[in-house]
């Protein structure tokens, strides 16, 4: 696979759904954690969807357990606390793993358009960010301490192109 828009992806309930429904959209994929010192990055996530959801940009969250355990709910549990706790309203998916035999295609796509530090494509922790133009091609990928009204001048960037 060559496009984000070739896969397909579970929303959190468990419905199929195909990235291609987002095509032409600048995308901000994450991979999230319910219970990781970066939690707090949801609210800051949500401020951008906020602010630029009306002009072509989505935030896409994949909750992810594979660093230190710290997403154990299951899918309710989940939207529940984003939910409550952040006021989430951007797409969350179904749990995904990014690294290792098992990683989503979306992850295993993304890391080899974006290799980490020293060309790793190993994602190191929760909240690695990838900014996806509107071609659906990754333009940056960023680390978990990065955080989201960092990437406000890039996004904006993006939609205006």
């Amino acid at each position: 696979m060559n496009s984000i828009y070739e896969i397909n992806v579970n929303s959190l309930s468990g419905a199929p759904l195909a990235l291609s429904d987002w095509r032409g959209k600048v995308l901000l994929i994450v991979n999230t954690a319910s219970k990781c010192g970066f939690t707090p990055q949801y609210k800051g996530l949500e401020a951008l969807y906020e602010k630029y959801k009306d002009q072509g940009f989505a935030v896409l969250g994949f909750p992810c357990n594979q660093f230190g355990g710290q997403e154990p709910g299951n899918a309710e549990e989940i939207g529940a606390f984003c939910e409550k706790n952040f006021g989430v309203s951007f797409p969350l998916f179904a749990k995904v793993d990014v690294n290792g035999e098992h990683a989503h295609p979306l992850f295993k796509l993304l890391k080899k358009q974006a290799p980490g530090i020293l060309g790793t494509e190993g994602i190191k922790w929760n909240f690695t960010k990838f900014l996806i133009g509107k071609d659906g091609k990754v333009t940056d990928r960023f680390a978990p301490t990065t955080n989201p009204q960092e990437l406000e001048k890039q996004i904006a960037a993006l939609l205006a192109a």
